[in-house]
């Protein structure tokens, strides 16, 4: 039995720490805020909102500036990937990151942005949440991925739903 640990093995606590704080803390903070300083109520809408805004908005747009200017990260961090060729790619990732967090953030003041933003990074998340799941070998951060993924998914599946 091997007990030593390699590099998949350990997670990437920044990574782990950023993505928690965008995907659980940032929302609640936001929900908590809101519910006491405007009295509405807790409802999907409001879930929603925060939700959108940085689970999807803060998060994508903060990975796809890591990943335009240092796609090293992604490679090596996530896929697990030690070849400068795919560079390019995550790149271009990038910049999708960053439009669909766009998107997001500006849904924070253009409610009707959301349920754009719920469908498209929805269908997004839930397909990358199963690009992950399907993968034989990944690392402890790439299965991190995949649950928040998959997370962020059910989330936005059930606010696109209720606002339908």
């Amino acid at each position: 039995m091997n007990t030593t640990m390699n590099e998949n093995d350990k997670i990437n606590k920044f990574y782990a720490i950023s993505v928690s704080a965008l995907t659980f803390l940032i929302p609640l903070i936001g929900i908590i805020a809101e519910y006491y300083s405007s009295n509405v109520r807790l409802n999907i809408g409001l879930l929603g909102k925060w939700f959108i805004f940085s689970a999807v908005g803060l998060r994508l747009f903060l990975a796809g500036i890591k990943q335009v200017f240092n796609p090293e990260f992604t490679a090596k961090q996530i896929f697990n990937l030690d070849n400068p060729d795919c560079f390019p790619i995550l790149r271009e990732l990038g910049f999708a990151n960053i439009c669909f967090g766009i998107v997001a953030i500006i849904s924070l003041f253009k409610p009707d942005w959301r349920i754009v933003s719920a469908f498209a990074s929805g269908l997004y998340f839930g397909i990358a949440g199963l690009q992950h799941a399907i993968k034989k070998e990944s690392g402890i951060n790439e299965k991190f991925a995949l649950w928040t993924d998959l997370f962020i998914f059910i989330i936005l599946l059930i606010y696109f739903i209720n606002s339908i």
